[in-house]
């Protein structure tokens, strides 16, 4: 402590083995008058954080958490000797409602990472089916949407998502719970991290452990409790139940609560309750419980007042921003359907020029068949041909024939009886032989008349041939075709009374959405819990499993012990 502070401010990640939002600033305090605040506020400038009235410096002195007070000088604090000193950058007071209250992305991404952290370390107790859920989402945020071809067996084997607590409960390996996983991770496809992690933190700002700081107490009567205190209100457990609270006080309902030495008292609003007093052993635990009470006393009052002017600036920033992103995720959108479509028209154009190359080369194959039958063809109509010639010159050697025979017939009756049978067989041969003959020639004309077919069959073929070819390049992917180009450019926006009115009814049109939304979920849940059951180890239930099954089953949730009829006045708490 010399004159140099080394200050780590930490924050989980998604692989909490591998942080990978951690910011080392190393300054010099040349003026021994800095003071908490400007430490602060140098670490939320260098995040570009403007909701600083969440979050705090918190360090560890002799096993106790404290947080660095802003009015107080840094080197007064009562902080560990040793160098650097650690200061853990964390939220410090939480929301009532994370939707409505956090404005700035960088506020949403820091909840959703320390939370996350607080679950996986079973810090804030979570159900088996709610844990899936919630890792859906925090894949989501991480990974963008799910696709199938990048996304495959195994992507999620190094991530850490679910408490160990629920993976011992079951009988199932790491692959069946990855399966259950990416089911839900592939339902929030069109979520920007930011939406996603918003969902996660609406799913686990109901759970019943969720941003609440535990004390452990004494009553008057010397039994030992644990005080919970969070933005809702004061709750007393017993010391084996963190889940559900014995009795609570919400910050409407108290009149004040004072504190001396070590003994605090809550008065009621309602007199007719008694007035609760308790102690704790350490003075430095009582200051941290006067400090959130305060705290938190103070964010419920300022939720239900006018939004000061900075918060307005902020939130109309931040629909601004949000308009922006969704007009350039719609922007984005179309381009991706556009270089989709196109893609689907060039898919198209190939399948459609392999089909026409299929066609080319069965035409192709047709025309070879057409010339070796046409080949064909002539080769036999040249054999009739030539035996028609051959039957011809036969017939007119016959008539040859007859004409000698009757030049040289014999004299003699029986000779002539013998000749005219000669000549009448021979008649009959050679009307035999012009009959086969006429019969050849026709033959031939029928195979010159299939010949000229085959050969105009042929000059079709060709034709057809050539024309496959011509229509080649028309069918060819066009030069002319867009390029897109997705990188993001950036655009000026004029927004309009019309836009923010558009924008404000698509705001109401997904809040209707949302509640519907909320049914299927809780179906989902139900669903997933039904199907894990049969392979769930009883044996390894643990207390906090046991005592969730129970408010489960009579109906029991977070805010049920703080819904009471509460008085119309509201009194600040004067501590």
């Amino acid at each position: 402590m010399a004159g140099a502070i080394a200050s780590r401010m930490s924050f989980s990640s998604l692989k909490r083995k591998q942080p990978s939002l951690q910011l080392c600033l190393l300054f010099l305090l040349l003026q021994v008058k800095w003071k908490g605040k400007d430490l602060f506020d140098l670490v939320c400038r260098t995040l570009g954080l403007r909701e600083t009235w969440f979050f705090g410096l918190q360090y560890t002195i002799k096993d106790t958490v404290a947080w660095l007070k802003m009015d107080k000088k840094v080197l007064d604090h009562d902080v560990p000797t040793e160098e650097p000193v650690t200061f853990h950058f964390l939220a410090k007071f939480y929301p009532e409602n994370a939707e409505e209250e956090l404005v700035q992305e960088i506020t949403q991404h820091l909840f959703f990472l320390q939370v996350k952290k607080q679950i996986l370390d079973e810090k804030i107790y979570c159900p088996p089916e709610a844990s899936v859920l919630l890792a859906s989402y925090a894949v989501q945020a991480k990974y963008g949407d799910y696709d199938p071809n990048v996304h495959k067996r195994g992507f999620l084997a190094q991530e850490e998502l679910l408490p160990k607590r629920v993976i011992n409960l079951y009988q199932m390996t790491p692959e069946m719970w990855e399966e259950r996983i990416t089911a839900w991770y592939a339902e929030h496809r069109g979520r920007a991290r930011d939406e996603a992690e918003m969902e996660y933190l609406k799913i686990a700002q109901d759970l019943e452990m969720y941003g609440v700081n535990y004390f452990a107490i004494r009553n008057k009567k010397g039994t030992e409790l644990l005080l919970g205190v969070d933005a809702l209100g004061l709750h007393i457990y017993d010391p084996d139940n963190r889940l559900t609270p014995k009795i609570s006080f919400p910050w409407n309902e108290i009149r004040n609560i004072s504190y001396s030495d070590k003994e605090f008292t809550i008065k009621p609003l309602d007199k007719k309750i008694d007035v609760f007093k308790f102690n704790s052993s350490k003075l430095r635990v009582n200051k941290l419980i006067l400090q959130l009470c305060i705290g938190n006393h103070d964010l419920f009052m300022r939720r239900r007042k006018a939004d000061s002017l900075e918060v307005q600036q902020m939130k109309a920033q931040a629909r601004e921003e949000k308009a922006r992103k969704q007009m350039e995720r719609q922007r984005l959108a179309r381009e991706k359907q556009m270089r989709e479509e196109a893609e689907r028209t060039r898919d198209e154009l190939e399948r459609r020029l392999m089909q026409l190359k299929e066609e080319a080369t069965m035409a192709n194959e047709a025309l070879m068949r057409s010339e070796e039958t046409a080949d064909l063809l002539a080769e036999k109509a040249q054999i009739t041909e030539e035996e028609a010639k051959l039957l011809a010159q036969k017939a007119a050697e016959a008539e040859q024939e007859m004409q000698r025979i009757k030049a040289t017939a014999i004299r003699t009756e029986e000779e002539k009886r013998l000749m005219e049978q000669k000549v009448l067989e021979a008649e009959m041969l050679a009307l035999k032989m012009a009959e086969e003959s006429e019969r050849r020639a026709k033959e031939a004309d029928q195979l010159k008349q299939d010949l000229q077919e085959a050969r105009e069959s042929e000059r079709r073929a060709k034709q057809k041939a050539i024309c496959v070819v011509i229509r080649f390049p028309t069918t060819a992917l066009p030069t002319d075709l867009p390029s897109f180009n997705l990188i993001s450019e950036s655009l000026s926006f004029d927004f309009k009374d019309t836009d923010m009115k558009r924008l404000s009814m698509e705001i109401e049109k997904e809040k209707v959405e949302y509640m519907e939304k909320s049914k299927h979920l809780q179906e989902q849940l139900n669903e997933l819990k039904t199907e894990i059951e049969a392979l769930k180890l009883k044996e390894r239930e643990t207390a906090l499993d046991i005592l969730h099954n129970e408010n489960t089953s009579r109906g029991n949730s977070k805010h049920n012990t703080i819904k009471k009829p509460q008085a119309q006045g509201r009194r600040p708490i004067c501590i």
